[in-house]
């Protein structure tokens, strides 16, 4: 099915992952609407579609009625927004539960044929992780208002804008050490399944060029990594003499305690409980396979990016004058 003509609504299309798909949608023809609540921030995103193609709707998931307006007549939704912690009114109820459900809601009163919602590996109603259980909420909650929707988990995105690889490499330019966290016993340090960003973008332009109603998938990489792992690649890559070290469980506990209460925190209570469970693909849900996607490993691309944070060699020319 082509997106020649056909309009698609974006919520959420100016951040890591809506940039670049509201530019892979323009590239397939579509007509897309990014609906946010300043339009000032979907200038530098025009660029990449013709003229009129990528259009900014004012629209806030805490108010129905701009929701309403910015899904009406459209052909395909697309819900990509969430938030790692909580800051004031907007809590993982408030956004992954209540904002999915305003979404969702909206779609089906409009007639909206496709909506695609952004869910995360390891949304689970019986996790310990607040999260955790929200994004399974939220999944609940737009399976009810439309039970066609396709929904996709995925697991640590990475690429040149991520929050993960760059956060670790930017802490290699200061710090001596370079920590992960050990759950102990058989249990060791926490696994991850990290997905290129590309891959994810490439996976909701095929559900909404060709949907697949109804269906639920898991989105991760080639290869399993430990966080150890995932640390000692960073020091590599970054070309530093960085240590990486083990660190109790605890401590990452009295960490998250403090570091909780900042504006933008870089790491939560909530988060160390996420922590303590393994962010794989669990096989019960098909991936990027299943939308005949031959997924990136990290080793192809996180080093083209992780340059930026490797020492400066400036050699100085002393002329004569």
């Amino acid at each position: 099915m082509s997106m020649h003509g056909r309009v698609v609504t974006v919520f959420g299309g100016t951040g890591f992952i809506g940039r670049p798909l509201v530019g892979a949608l323009a590239a397939h023809g579509a007509r897309v609407r990014v609906a946010v609540r300043d339009v000032e921030r979907v200038s530098p995103l025009k660029i990449l579609g013709d003229l009129g193609q990528i259009a900014p709707i004012t629209a806030s998931l805490t108010h129905p009625d701009s929701v309403h307006r910015a899904v009406e007549g459209a052909d395909a939704v697309v819900n990509l927004v969430g938030i790692l912690s909580e800051s004031g009114r907007q809590t993982f109820q408030s956004v992954h539960v209540e904002g999915a459900r305003t979404v969702a809601r909206a779609a089906a009163q409009a007639g909206v044929g496709t909506l695609v919602h952004m869910s995360a590996l390891g949304a689970c109603a019986d996790s310990p992780a607040r999260y955790a259980q929200s994004k399974a909420a939220g999944e609940a909650a737009v399976r009810e208002a439309v039970p066609q929707a396709a929904i996709v988990r995925p697991s640590v995105v990475f690429g040149p804008d991520d929050r993960f690889f760059n956060l670790f490499a930017s802490f290699t330019r200061f710090s001596p050490v370079l920590p992960y966290f050990d759950r102990g016993g058989s249990l060791g340090s926490p696994r991850f399944q990290p997905v290129f960003v590309g891959d994810v973008v490439q996976a909701i332009t095929t559900l909404v060029e060709t949907p697949r109603p109804g269906e639920t998938f898991e989105l991760g990489g080639p290869q399993v990594y430990s966080m150890r792992e995932i640390m000692e690649l960073i020091v590599r890559e970054t070309h530093r003499a960085t240590r990486v070290i083990k660190l109790p469980f605890w401590v990452a506990q009295t960490q998250a305690a403090l570091l909780g209460r900042l504006p933008n925190p870089l790491l939560t209570p909530d988060q160390v409980l996420m922590l303590q469970k393994d962010n794989v693909l669990s096989g019960a849900c098909p991936g990027l396979e299943a939308l005949g996607i031959e997924p990136q490993a990290v080793e192809a691309v996180v080093p083209s990016y992780l340059s930026r944070f490797r020492p400066l060699h400036r050699h100085v020319i002393l002329r004569d004058t």
